[in-house]
């Protein structure tokens, strides 16, 4: 069978250009290989291109745009997704340009294309209450909910990410003074991330428990499932669902969707209220950037409204009530009567000019009178009832 241009360059950027040249963790391949899934089934279903007859001219400007509108429109795709698609695809079309010199051009189309402006997420967290409450439902008469008890403190106290605890192995956790648990992170980064004694505790019970701690067994994984293999996000998410249900009986701050990743922004947020300092905490959670941590500054309302009260100047409780001033509260009635007959004054004077304008109508010879009478009326009426 004959095989394509695009076949040949797309095969060859997932199996050796990012292993090899770029080094990208199995996860960061995982996610190229999702983008290009969808590419296909894209060519397939919306432009009738098969797979194995796809070219790399048909991989254009106008196929992205299609492929990236099909994404939010049929796939329901948020425009965060779409961008990590698109930035997928860049990186692939940067590898054939210099693969194919006559696709430069096209490649440049490509590049071209712009992200779209996402709204900044709003940052979730949980309160020390709805935690504390989510910690205490494991039944701790039982295997798995004591394994379950272990998995949960150690997420929520490590600050780590689902998938980092699911690659932890036994020979990550030292369970001795100092207590720490050897965390490995994006881009094969590790970090020593120190645990509360009680933590600490629970993980030892947990190895001895499960016959962790011969030397033959360091390498094994220190979660597992049911069938006795390393536990994975989707297993750990499980679990956390499963505890939040339980815990809102008890505490109703807990929401109801609470993914792992929430656990870890709880802790992030409880050491900043606690008054961390936010490079001690980009450190502790393994940020690359300072400028990633300072989101929980943004989002800490409570933090702001300390501060808000330390600089507010103080105003003096002994204030007079206004409500006791009879003079205020005579004037005030004054003024409410007169702006509900002051209509009736507007339509009393039209009356009397135009009473007027007939007498001197009718009647010029008296005009000086009748102009003398309409002075004086109106005078009165101004000083009197108006004022």
């Amino acid at each position: 069978m004959k095989t394509t241009d695009f076949a040949e360059h797309l095969a060859a950027f997932l199996t050796m250009h990012l292993p090899g040249q770029r080094g990208l963790s199995s996860n960061t391949m995982l996610s190229y290989r999702d983008t290009f899934k969808s590419v296909l089934q894209y060519a397939e279903e919306k432009r009738g291109l098969r797979p194995d007859r796809m070219k790399l001219s048909d991989f254009n400007a106008e196929f992205i745009e299609g492929f990236l509108d099909w994404l939010e429109s049929h796939r329901n795709c948020s425009r965060s997704t779409r961008n990590q698609r698109l930035a997928a695809i860049r990186s692939f079309v940067r590898y054939a340009q210099g693969k194919r010199p006559e696709y430069l051009f096209e490649s440049q189309r490509i590049m071209g294309l712009r992200s779209k402006k996402c709204p900044e997420p709003q940052l979730p967290y949980l309160t020390p209450d709805a935690v504390q409450a989510i910690l205490a439902q494991p039944d701790m008469t039982t295997e798995y909910g004591r394994r379950d008890a272990v998995l949960l403190s150690l997420l929520y106290d490590s600050g780590a990410r689902v998938q980092e605890i699911c690659d932890l192995r036994v020979r990550d956790v030292r369970v001795q003074k100092p207590h720490t648990t050897t965390l490995t992170g994006k881009g094969s980064k590790t970090r020593a991330v120190p645990i509360m004694r009680d933590t600490a505790t629970l993980v030892e019970k947990h190895l001895i428990e499960n016959s962790l701690l011969t030397p033959e067994k360091l390498d094994y994984p220190l979660f597992c499932n049911h069938q006795r293999s390393k536990l994975t996000r989707a297993g750990v998410a499980y679990i956390l669902k499963k505890y939040c249900k339980q815990a809102q009986a008890v505490e109703p701050s807990v929401p109801t969707n609470v993914s792992p990743h929430i656990l870890r922004h709880s802790k992030g947020m409880h050491l900043l209220q606690a008054g961390v300092n936010l490079v001690y905490i980009r450190d502790f959670l393994g940020h690359v950037s300072i400028t990633t941590t300072e989101i929980y500054a943004k989002a800490d309302t409570e933090t702001k409204r300390a501060a808000l009260e330390r600089a507010a100047i103080k105003v003096s409780p002994n204030l007079p009530d206004w409500a006791q001033d009879k003079s205020l509260m005579s004037l005030l009635t004054v003024f409410v009567k007169m702006k509900t007959i002051r209509p009736l004054l507007f339509a009393f004077a039209a009356l009397f000019l135009l009473f007027y304008g007939v007498i001197i109508h009718y009647n010029a010879t008296k005009i000086a009178i009748a102009h003398k009478n309409f002075y004086k009326s109106f005078k009165y009426v101004l000083t009197t009832v108006v004022l």
